[in-house]
């Protein structure tokens, strides 16, 4: 078994946990730190498992449901407003990995008029995007198939922890499908605030690992937010990156060590319990009335 950051064969056992009732194991690299399940062990490497599986088990329905539409839409809003506080080029061609319903992707359109695709593998969500008439495809490997142009802005929001090899997708990206005056947009849980250990979780990233495999995968980050929008204005659950990719004779770079990531994660847990518990109202939005299924 091998890290999914930097290779390494070293690690031990970090945590044993549950989710919907599977065991799982995370390890922890002793060479870079970074918190990872074997995709051998894991349900979640199941070719199967997103097509049908995945909405069921995390919503007890294979559709979208009201509170996901909401999240989406609002979570959308929120990218969106980073992206144009950093002042990006209006992306032409936008690309939506792991696109859901497609909300993100009408958002890039209403506010940067962009040309969309999104890739979505989940039959149900993907049908919903069908049909408010965004094309999709079921898998990356079916979208490079048709040689598509190159795009100016690639997105994975909440994406990057569900791959068993996010090293080599991430530098197939950059290879082949986003532009090189491109930018690529992450977010992923922040380990140091949100649960992070789900069934379909096979990476637990830090704002310190989170940044190590983009720079090892050939990205600049210009742009990096710990935040909670739009869950909670306290709680710093998300983390959210924007990388360039780096010219093709940029030295390689060598992965550093992520410290006393226990210690951290202890740390960060008990302080959102602390945070829950005197200022309830303010950890937790409050989600508007009828959208709490």
């Amino acid at each position: 078994m091998n890290c999914l950051l930097c290779g390494s064969e070293q690690h031990e056992v970090f945590s044993r946990v549950e989710s919907f009732d599977f065991p799982l194991t995370y390890y922890q690299c002793e060479n870079c730190g970074l918190i990872f399940q074997s995709p051998a062990e894991a349900q979640a490497t199941d070719p199967q498992f997103y097509a049908e599986t995945y909405r069921q088990i995390y919503q007890s329905s294979p559709e979208p449901t009201q509170k996901d539409l909401w999240v989406q839409e609002h979570r959308a809003l929120a990218l969106v407003r980073v992206l144009q506080t950093v002042k990006i080029e209006p992306p032409q061609r936008a690309l939506d990995i792991g696109a859901s319903t497609g909300i993100l992707l009408e958002t890039f359109q209403r506010a940067f008029d962009s040309e969309v695709v999104g890739v979505e593998p989940g039959d149900a969500y993907r049908t919903h995007a069908e049909r408010r008439g965004i094309p999709m495809f079921s898998s990356v490997e079916d979208l490079t198939a048709v040689n598509p142009p190159r795009f100016d802005l690639i997105s994975l929001i909440h994406v990057l922890e569900h791959l068993p090899d996010p090293v080599g997708f991430l530098a197939m990206l950059r290879a082949d499908l986003l532009k090189e005056s491109g930018v690529l947009l992450l977010e992923v849980p922040n380990f140091y605030a949100h649960d992070s250990y789900e069934l379909a979780h096979l990476a637990c990233y830090t704002p310190h690992t989170l940044q190590q495999v983009l720079r090892k995968t050939g990205f600049h980050v210009f742009f990096f937010q710990r935040h909670g929008f739009p869950r909670s204005t306290l709680l710093n659950l998300y983390l959210t990156a924007i990388a360039q990719p780096l010219p093709l004779d940029a030295p390689s770079w060598a992965v550093k060590r992520d410290r006393l990531v226990g210690l951290k994660r202890n740390l960060g847990l008990f302080y959102r319990r602390a945070i829950q518990k005197f200022f309830p109202h303010k950890a937790w939005l409050p989600l508007p009335e009828g959208k709490k299924d």
